[in-house]
């Protein structure tokens, strides 16, 4: 377990986040939001089923093929120019770019926003070796101030409103407090800019990495992702080993439905496709380019039962609308990815022996599966975690011993009946017991049951 993981806190942290006022305030105005937003972008595109099950097919060809497309991608960024090296876990991608900016005596870094930088806790590692490491991207900028982690894949600072950014930036950059997000905009602008020019390497994940050509494809909606890949001299790329997409002609596909399941957007601001180094007579692009391709547990997965969790490619809609998501937020999950598609990441990642009560962190509505661009059965893998919860046991010896005791009696009438009898029976103890928590979410037991009133 990472020092900063507290999924096994999931329900204490729950319990704190539906104290927090604004959060509450702030997740639903954003999640409401999206969720306008992505069925305004959806409504035009008339082969909307057809376009899921071809990028659903693409993602199933890459992973079925998976050894074989990293194998042509690395051979083709190398004849492209680009350095591509393989990590297996945290620890050796971590190594794997310390050394690389050590090397060339970077101590500047400017950062794109990357969820597999979070996974494997870069900043903190370069920071240690004596790199000054800023974030980039506004949301992440924000959040780096402010000490905390992404709550949100796509929209990292999700949980905030714009009356706390403008005090952070008020305490922090010694600027006058505004709450007018243009001003807020270009303050941030400006303190990055200066970033942006002293910068001696740039670090970015990417969306994509396309086999045949060897591009990295970046989808962004700032500026930034091109000025750390363009303007220092050296670009570091880390992307898990799953984002492969066979062929360029491939890629159309997901342009249409990443922008718009993930921020409602038709495109988005910048698409990037960027294929090895600077070329000579090339106008910009880094004059270095390296590629850190990270197994940590992918490997593992693929070979299992949940391995169509690797289909993901990470537009954040299943937590736009999540029940639980939009009612607790990113950081009660206690790790890296929150969410449906998080909750079964970080179980597998992490081991369920440290991530098990995030199984449970679902209403099992069906939502999740019906937004996803790629389909991946999200409901399926998640009850897939709970038997195996339960198989390995994790679950909790008096839910298991009810559990246990409430099979045996519905499968028998006498005992069913029996149940019911005695459920009527003790109510008022439940009730005068349980408080208003109990009294007030569970209905109490019909007088006649709905068997004895049918005809």
């Amino acid at each position: 377990m990472s020092p900063g993981q507290t999924s096994l806190a999931f329900r204490e942290n729950s319990v704190r986040a539906l104290e927090d006022t604004a959060l509450r305030a702030a997740m639903k105005q954003a999640a409401d939001t999206f969720g306008t937003k992505r069925s305004e972008a959806f409504a035009a595109v008339a082969d909307l089923e057809v376009l899921r099950d071809r990028a659903s097919a693409i993602r199933e060809d890459v992973l079925a093929n998976l050894p074989m497309y990293v194998d042509r991608f690395v051979a083709s960024a190398t004849r492209a120019g680009a350095v591509v090296h393989r990590a297996g876990d945290a620890a050796g991608a971590r190594e794997i770019i310390r050394r690389i900016l050590a090397d060339r005596g970077a101590r500047r870094i400017v950062k794109g926003k990357s969820m597999v930088s979070e996974e494997v806790e870069l900043n903190s590692y370069l920071e240690a070796a004596g790199m000054e490491v800023v974030e980039t991207d506004l949301g992440e900028y924000i959040l780096q101030m402010e000490g905390e982690t992404p709550s949100h894949i796509i929209v990292p600072a999700i949980h905030k409103n714009r009356r706390q950014v403008g005090r952070l930036f008020a305490d922090r950059l010694g600027v006058p407090y505004t709450e007018d997000p243009q001003e807020l905009t270009q303050i941030a602008r400006k303190a990055l800019r200066e970033k942006f020019l002293s910068a001696d390497a740039g670090i970015t994940g990417a969306n994509f990495a396309v086999a045949d050509t060897g591009s990295l494809v970046l989808v962004t909606n700032e500026g930034n992702g091109r000025m750390a890949t363009t303007v220092p001299p050296l670009h570091v790329a880390i992307l898990s080993m799953e984002k492969m997409l066979p062929a360029l002609t491939d890629l159309p596909a997901f342009l249409r439905l990443l922008p718009r399941s993930a921020t409602g957007q038709t495109i988005t601001s910048y698409v990037s496709v960027i294929t090895g180094p600077r070329k000579a007579g090339d106008a910009t692009g880094a004059k270095e380019l390296h590629v850190v391709l990270l197994d940590n547990g992918r490997t593992e997965i693929l070979a299992g039962e949940s391995r169509d969790i690797l289909k993901c490619i990470r537009c954040g809609a299943c937590m736009n609308v999540c029940p639980v998501y939009r009612t607790v937020g990113g950081h009660a999950y206690g790790w890296t990815y929150p969410g449906p598609m998080g909750m079964v990441l970080t179980t597998l990642l992490t081991g369920m022996g440290k991530s098990h009560p995030l199984v449970d962190a679902s209403t099992l509505c069906g939502a999740c599966v019906e937004v996803c661009p790629v389909r991946v059965p999200l409901s399926e893998l998640i009850l897939g975690l709970r038997r195996r919860k339960v198989r390995d046991r994790f679950a909790d010896p008096w839910e298991r011993r009810g559990m246990e005791a409430f099979g045996k009696a519905a499968a028998s009438p006498a005992l069913f009946a029996l149940g019911q009898r005695l459920a009527r029976l003790f109510w008022p103890m439940v009730r005068a017991l349980g408080g208003k928590d109990v009294a007030g979410r569970m209905p109490p037991p019909a007088k006649t049951p709905f068997h004895r009133r049918l005809p």
